[in-house]
C-alpha cells in the first residue's frame, strides 16, 4: 500500500457505472482509484501497483473483442498471484460465481443499487483485516 492509501483500479466496460463506482470510492479518504474500460488497459497498467482490483465479468460492451473478466483476471494471477480481484457482474447466476472463484477471484459480487456503498466497504474491510494481521505480527516481534 502506497503511504496507507489503498490503490484500487476500477475495470468495466460500462461507462456510467464505472463513474458512478469510482465517485463512491473517492469519498473514502485511504482510495487512490485508478479506472479502466476494458481489461487490456488494466493489463497495461499493472506496474501501478494496484492493492485490489475490482473487475467485471463481461467486459465486451465497447469491443465485441476485448478480453473477458476471466481472462483478465488469469492474466492478472499470472503478474502478481497475490492481488486480490473482486468480480463484478450484473447476473445472479451461480455458475459465474463459481467460475469467478475457481479461477482464484477474492470475492464475487453482484451488481445492483447497494453495490456502490458495500463495494468500498468491503474493500476498507479487507485491508483494515489486512493492516490489523500485519501490525500484530509486528507488535509480536
Amino acid at each position: 500500500m502506497n503511504n496507507n492509501k489503498i490503490k484500487i483500479f476500477l475495470v468495466d466496460d460500462d461507462v456510467l457505472f464505472l463513474k458512478l463506482l469510482e465517485i463512491e470510492c473517492l469519498k473514502h479518504p485511504d482510495f487512490i482509484v485508478e479506472t479502466y474500460p476494458t481489461g487490456e488497459l488494466c493489463l497495461a497498467h499493472l506496474s501501478n501497483s494496484p492493492d485490489v482490483i475490482v473487475l467485471d465479468y463481461h467486459l465486451n460492451g465497447i469491443d465485441k473483442q476485448a478480453m473477458n473478466g476471466i481472462e483478465t483476471l488469469n492474466h492478472i494471477k499470472i503478474f502478481k498471484s497475490d492481488i486480490p480481484v473482486i468480480m463484478l457482474s450484473a447476473q445472479e447466476d451461480m455458475d459465474v460465481a463459481l467460475d469467478c472463484m475457481q479461477n482464484n477471484a477474492f470475492d464475487y459480487v453482484t451488481k445492483n443499487k447497494s453495490i456502490y456503498l458495500r463495494l468500498p466497504q468491503m474493500i476498507a474491510t479487507i485491508f483494515s483485516c489486512y493492516s490489523s494481521s500485519l501490525n500484530g505480527a509486528t507488535n509480536n516481534e
